[in-house]
């Protein structure tokens, strides 16, 4: 059967989550690009929810501003007091009213939830006719969660929190996922009957299960197929293990689409970047943001890419680019690093240890080595030699440098701008050029070079430098004399 539409989606987010340790609020930890919070509204936002309501309280600001920044789709329901799941979803339905047909609850600290385990509970909850069906998952470990008590017949009767435990119930491997499917009308009834007789003093979701079977209603379960999908992040190291399973993921989706990843170990995907076909990409590589690497490209060794755009066929070595533009067939690297508006055009090159900031490079044009490029146009079929500074900050304003098509730039060149260096012209090597140089000129700036005879023996007697000045004098004397 086809998997039924959800009239809401709750997410559950108002919690501290003083294990993490953290001034960030836990469900703004990152996980591969994404906020936690944020994990679990893309999964929920694939299932088509009529509604989706996220239950904020702890850092309020904070998180209701990433919400409305990121989320715009998603209703903030504020719960003042912290005082449990039950106490929130009847925050929710005290605010937004009853709402009839499936209502969805789950967690914004669970960022490993794959939106196809949310429509099979969905569609278990649909088949079966259940007032409430809670997802579970057999864990090897089920410390810390609900436990599902079941009868004899494998029915759901209930689920105990740990601390409420006996001995036996702690025993029980299958754990309470905390994610729910409910009928809401049923659910805006029970939830109002939830007491606080517990050992936290607080109003637990899991009673409405109670509630509701007592009321004659079948409560049901779905088994996850995958326990890792419904473990939560409460810890640094939590959040670690669930970003290497995340990565996984993302690393398998990509070699299946036929991009070749030479060390899955150490490479790490964000969510949002796109890689094409036969890509290849080599140790050590971070892709992190909106990044999108075109088919065929070559990306690493040791290469970190943020927000970065990389044509088909480029190259990028040893590399860090944060919001460049690489061309198709570019080259950059090794050691190079590309700022925030740097545009490299068709089949150039920013070579090693090259950094570029808001520089536009044009077709063939090369940048080697040992050069720095800001604020700069450079047209197509430049050669721009080692050691060349564009010379953009007085200190109080950045000034724009423009070098045309075909212009050559000598070695250790200082270019001072405002200038511009027009199509076909040179700069001599050594220059510091501060005046525009017109077509086919070349610009020389430097002083002639004077020698002083025998300085070194003078200024510098007894060095090493001396002495070896005095023997190549000596030979030269001798070779005069023969």
């Amino acid at each position: 059967m086809s998997v039924p539409r959800p009239a809401a989606v709750i997410v559950l987010a108002a919690g501290e989550g003083t294990r993490m340790k953290s001034q960030t609020p836990k469900v703004l930890h990152e996980l591969c690009g994404r906020a936690l919070v944020d994990h679990m509204l893309a999964a929920a936002r694939d299932l088509g929810p009529e509604r989706l309501i996220v239950v904020i309280g702890h850092a309020l600001e904070r998180v209701g501003g990433h919400l409305a920044a990121t989320s715009p789709d998603a209703r903030a329901v504020v719960q003042r007091e912290q005082r449990g799941t039950g106490h929130a979803v009847r925050t929710v339905l005290e605010e937004v009213g009853t709402i009839a047909g499936t209502v969805l609850v789950t967690y914004g600290d669970v960022p490993l939830l794959r939106t196809q385990t949310l429509a099979e509970l969905l569609e278990r909850h649909a088949t079966d006719g259940n007032a409430v069906t809670v997802l579970t998952a057999e864990v090897p470990d089920p410390t810390g969660y609900g436990r599902i008590i079941r009868d004899e017949a494998g029915a759901v009767l209930s689920i105990v929190e740990e601390k409420d435990a006996s001995a036996e119930q702690r025993a029980i491997r299958e754990m309470n996922s905390g994610i729910y499917a409910f009928d809401g009308l049923l659910l805006a009834d029970a939830v109002k009957r939830v007491s606080t007789d517990n050992a936290q003093g607080e109003e637990y979701l899991t009673d409405v299960l109670s509630i509701l079977r007592g009321d004659g209603h079948r409560v049901g379960a779905c088994v996850a197929g995958d326990f890792v999908e419904v473990e939560g992040v409460n810890d640094r190291v939590q959040l670690a293990a669930a970003r290497q399973v995340l990565n996984r993921r993302l690393l398998d989706q990509h070699m299946r689409a036929g991009v070749t990843i030479i060390d899955p170990a150490s490479t790490w995907i964000d969510v949002g970047v796109r890689v094409g076909p036969d890509t290849v990409i080599h140790p050590g590589t971070q892709l992190h943001g909106d990044t999108v690497i075109e088919a065929g490209a070559e990306i690493g060794p040791a290469t970190t890419l943020t927000g970065t755009f990389v044509g088909e066929g480029a190259v990028v070595r040893n590399a860090v680019c944060d919001h460049a533009e690489i061309g198709p067939e570019a080259n950059v690297g090794p050691y190079a690093y590309l700022r925030p508006g740097t545009v490299l055009g068709h089949k150039s090159k920013a070579g090693t240890f090259v950094e570029m900031k808001n520089t536009k490079v044009g077709e063939r044009s090369k940048v080697p080595h040992l050069s720095y490029a800001g604020d700069a146009t450079i047209g197509s079929d430049v050669n721009i030699g080692a050691s060349t500074i564009f010379v953009n900050y007085d200190g109080v304003n950045k000034h724009h440098t423009t070098v045309r098509d075909g212009a050559f730039v000598g070695c250790d060149t200082m270019l001072v701008a405002p200038v511009t260096i027009n199509d076909g012209a040179y700069t001599a090597a050594g220059s510091t050029i501060v005046d525009d140089v017109p077509p086919g000129a070349i610009g020389v700036a430097r002083a002639r070079q004077r020698n002083i005879e025998k300085w070194v023996l003078r200024r510098r007697a007894g060095t090493k430098s001396a002495a070896a000045a005095e023997r190549a004098l000596a030979e030269q004397e001798q070779e005069k004399k023969q």
